[in-house]
């Protein structure tokens, strides 16, 4: 997961670049779900947070390193304006996972 603090005058063009990019994770073996979460409004800002899921830690490293990884983030230093500091990477390890069915 990486946290995005973002200047409210630039949460409308944020959202766009996200919503259009070509992320290439569909390419990748291990690779399960990615969710863009917009989060709460405080002192002019706004949080968001880009949340992958993998098969696994090892599937997750093999994306770092990948081709598709670079491709991706081809361009980040230049969108790098549209947000307050750099993203905050946090990694978790689920030890539960619960479905509607359950």
């Amino acid at each position: 997961m990486n946290r995005f603090t973002v200047p409210l005058e630039n949460a409308e063009e944020f959202e766009a670049l996200w919503l259009n990019r070509d992320s290439r994770l569909h390419e990748m073996d291990g690779f399960v779900e990615f969710n863009m979460l917009k989060g709460p409004e405080s002192d002019g800002h706004r949080l968001y947070a880009s949340h992958t899921v993998w098969r696994d830690e090892d599937a997750f490293r093999a994306w770092t390193r990948s081709d598709q990884f670079r491709a991706a983030h081809a361009n980040a230093g230049e969108t790098r304006k549209l947000h307050a500091g750099a993203p905050q990477f946090e990694a978790f390890h689920s030890i539960q996972t619960k479905t509607a069915k359950d």
